[in-house]
């Protein structure tokens, strides 16, 4: 019996459902690079090169292994664009009694892969993904009957679940099941923040980049320089990096941003662990181990552990549980366009600039960029969900709509009313002064509220406030906002609307 074992980009690790029984004998592992895919959105040539790169060397790894691969290039003559249409061709050029996969991660491909059964002459099996630490179907149980899904109770489900971080009795180490408070130390003058992992280019790498600069030459992005690791074993190499140069700081300024330092003491895994390179749970025991090994601070481990087995398997939770109906949300029925600055980098704004920039250079930048610069402009300025979902799948090179539509979505733009985030992460000029020394080189002034030469988010800040006060007045969270609304008077908000009226009338000379 002969297995046809259809391989996707964002899974690339021997552990993979697909795998566990291959034959290599006589089973086909087919991997392939297809249009369809490159181009359902217009990624960041750095994503579309890494992807590609990886793949060819999990594909290269397999085949020196004894696996048979099937492996389609993009530039390969035949090459149908499109996944169904690769397999079709594998199965007419061989009699196959059986096609399997391990389930996709986005909808869009669930959805197309699931009616597979009735399109092949053969048995269709669709595996579930076992890399993840929590299943569909569990989080729908977590979740049945609670009328808030806050993220914190269940991330404490899974450090039990998992035994990480927690005694025999699953008492939280340290006493505290979440250190949060004590990762927001502002940046100092003096850090010293290591340089970012790199890896040196072989033959396979530059074959890619020559092909994405020939066939996406119009995409968003730098190309180069090209840094990821591309292979299992440089992706390993990663992780001890992070451990040993930066995890020590990484609590304490998780938060922090600074002009120039885009990769500051984060650990830039996400790339290797949404495709595959990396499983989450094994990153996870390297750094409870170097914690207990190296006496490290447990704020820093335990924020970064919370990201990987809390927010992201929190985050796929809600995505599957949510989909399809939730890439249609909107709850404050936003319906800006979304500025071309966000493609260029051209504002005034210097923490827009920094951060779309450094997006732009590097399809990499760190939560709080994302969250609380550029979500948070896109949030108060009434960017439309559907903008900003495309624009943050596109930009970032460990993107996928299952990670990155509930986090624009909820955690961003409160676009779901509040089922993922308890309020809206709106913020004016004040927090990112705080956080990060963009201010300083801004022509717009932090400490202005008003006029020509106020920084933009303080009143856009209170603009959104206002314009959305039906709605979110009675928000707990927000009941001291509303308080400070109250006591401004009639001019102070004319001032504020005026100069929002202005800024939008402007926006892409802001």
């Amino acid at each position: 019996m002969s297995t046809l074992r259809l391989i996707l980009g964002d899974q690339l690790n021997r552990e993979v459902s697909s795998l566990s029984d291959c034959d290599k004998d006589n089973d086909t592992i087919l991997m392939c690079e297809v249009w369809d895919e490159a181009t359902y959105v217009k990624h960041h040539k750095k994503k579309i090169a890494f992807l590609f790169s990886a793949m060819r060397h999990f594909a290269k790894d397999l085949e020196d292994d004894g696996y048979n691969v099937r492996y389609v290039k993009l530039d390969d003559d035949d090459n149908s664009g499109s996944f169904k249409g690769e397999v079709e061709r594998a199965f007419n050029e061989k009699n196959y009694d059986a096609l399997v996969f391990t389930a996709p991660g986005e909808y869009r491909l669930f959805d197309d892969m699931g009616s597979w059964q009735s399109d092949f002459d053969c048995d269709v099996e669709m595996r579930e993904d076992d890399r993840y630490l929590c299943t569909p179907e569990e989080f729908k149980d977590w979740a049945e009957n609670r009328k808030q899904l806050r993220m914190e109770y269940f991330y404490r489900e899974m450090r039990k679940k998992y035994k990480i971080l927690v005694d025999d009795d699953d008492n939280p180490e340290g006493g505290e099941w979440n250190y949060d408070s004590q990762n927001r130390k502002p940046p100092k003058d003096g850090l010293d923040v290591p340089a970012p992992y790199s890896v040196e280019q072989d033959d396979i790498t530059k074959d890619v980049i020559k092909l994405v600069a020939e066939r996406f030459d119009d995409h968003f992005g730098d190309l180069e320089p090209f840094y990821f690791a591309v292979t299992r074993a440089d992706a390993l190499k990663a992780i001890d990096i992070f451990i040993k140069q930066r995890l020590e700081k990484f609590g304490d300024y998780q938060d922090a941003m600074v002009e120039g330092e885009p990769w500051m003491y984060h650990a830039h895994l996400s790339f290797y662990i949404n495709c595959g390179l990396l499983l989450p749970l094994e990153v996870v025991r390297k750094v409870e181990q170097a914690y207990k090994d190296k006496d490290l601070p447990l704020n820093a481990v335990e924020g970064f552990i919370r990201q990987v087995i809390g927010w992201r398997e929190y985050i796929r939770g809600i995505y599957w549980l949510k989909m399809p109906q939730y890439a249609n949300e909107n709850f404050l029925e936003a319906d800006r366009d979304l500025p071309a600055f966000f493609w260029d980098g051209k504002t005034q704004m210097n923490c827009m600039k920094q951060c779309i920039t450094e997006t732009k250079e590097n399809a990499y930048a760190h939560h709080i960029q994302r969250l609380m610069v550029l979500g948070n402009f896109c949030l108060i300025a009434g960017i439309d969900p559907r903008f900003v979902n495309e624009w943050y799948l596109i930009v970032y090179a460990d993107a996928y709509e299952w990670v990155e539509l509930p986090n624009v979505s909820g955690m961003i733009l409160y676009a779901d009313g509040g089922l993922l985030g308890s309020k809206p992460y709106a913020a004016s000029g004040s927090y990112i002064n705080r956080m990060s020394d963009y201010c300083k080189g801004c022509k717009y002034s932090v400490t202005k509220k008003n006029g020509p030469k106020a920084c933009p988010f303080n009143y856009l800040y209170w603009d959104f406030m206002s314009r959305h006060e039906d709605t979110l007045r009675g928000n707990p969270r927000l009941n001291m906002v509303y308080a400070n609304l109250d006591k401004m008077d009639d001019e102070k908000r004319e001032a504020i609307a005026e100069d929002s009226r202005r800024f939008f009338k402007n926006i892409d000379d802001a």
